[in-house]
């Protein structure tokens, strides 16, 4: 009996370590996969590449993780995106104006949109899904009429220093960038009201409402909040190609939910890291490298993203469910 026991308590504990850090399991098994496929992959220039390249993702899930805290979803962050791509560049090129105010006003314009967002959703009570829906047709639409359907490419000299350049020729402002945005949140997440209210209205906004709290206010923070994270995204995404392009962000979505439910964020709300966020980017990122060096083409990806999903969700049910069963 002695010895069931001990055993049993052995294959919990297992159980529980291995529900607790499945995020950075999946990552290290990734990581695995990946060195044993190409020689290449483990050196500092591929992950100052994958760094670059994934930067503007991992801002987006940040904004995109507040959202889900508070039991929301934001499908618009891809077209918002491309809005903020098309603007910084068509202000730099057709306007000539300074780059400060060029890169500002993409972000007053995500910014209202996102505040859109949330005012349809906290005071127009509009399900998320179809607020959201409704921003991302406006936003693409947008930032079609601003282009014309064409790229807009950015002057010399301009917003492409950003993507290229590097601090002391070694690490990326972009990933300094994105490493900033990850703390700012981390620290609005942990040590501030905002972000333990967010988490309560996620987890019981009716208790949040009966203190007093203006849950409508914080619901369209949160909103306005992702639309600014995803027009820097597309700031991002202009300096790094030196064009505008209205067509860019399709799927963001997609992965920025897939990113923080792999990192352990409920799409009920309440519960999300914004650590094992980026942690789930660079698990999707690692999936993407994985089937680039396998050419397998980009639908079967999406599939495969798909099924991430799926898995997730379903894995955070049964550690739900064994939570309800060990009170």
């Amino acid at each position: 009996m002695k010895e069931t026991s001990i055993s049993n308590k052995g294959r919990s504990g297992l159980g529980k370590f291995l529900i607790k850090y499945n995020t950075y399991i999946m990552l290290l098994v990734l990581i695995i996969i990946c060195t044993s496929i190409s020689t290449d992959f483990f050196t500092a220039d591929n992950w100052i590449n994958i760094g670059r390249q994934y930067s503007g993702t991992i801002i987006v899930c940040m904004g995109m993780l507040f959202v889900i805290l508070t039991g929301g979803i934001d499908l618009s962050v891809g077209s918002i995106q491309a809005l903020g791509s098309v603007m910084v560049a068509w202000v730099l090129t057709t306007q000539g104006w300074s780059m400060p105010l060029a890169i500002l006003i993409p972000l007053a314009f995500g910014f209202g949109l996102g505040m859109v967002t949330g005012l349809l959703t906290a005071y127009a009570k509009m399900a998320p899904f179809i607020a959201s829906l409704a921003m991302m047709t406006i936003a693409r639409g947008l930032a079609f009429m601003i282009s014309n359907g064409q790229p807009v490419a950015t002057p010399e000299n301009s917003i492409g220093q950003l993507g290229v350049g590097a601090v002391g020729g070694v690490l990326p402002y972009l990933v300094l960038l994105a490493a900033v945005v990850v703390v700012i949140f981390a620290l609005l997440q942990r040590y501030t009201s905002f972000g333990r209210i967010v988490i309560a209205i996620g987890s019981n906004e009716t208790a949040v409402r009966l203190a007093g709290i203006s849950v409508k206010k914080q619901k369209m923070a949160v909103y306005a909040i992702s639309g600014l994270c995803a027009a820097l995204s597309g700031i991002i995404a202009a300096s790094r190609t030196a064009i505008g392009t209205p067509i860019i962000g399709e799927g963001l979505e997609l992965d920025a939910i897939a990113a923080c439910v792999i990192g352990g964020a409920s799409l009920a709300g309440g519960e999300g890291s914004c650590i094992k966020t980026v942690v789930g980017v660079l698990v999707l990122a690692l999936i993407s490298n994985i089937m680039n060096l396998l050419s397998v083409p980009s639908y079967p990806q999406d599939v495969i993203k798909g099924l991430i999903i799926i898995g997730s969700v379903l894995l955070q049910s049964f550690t739900a469910g064994r939570k309800e069963q060990s009170v």
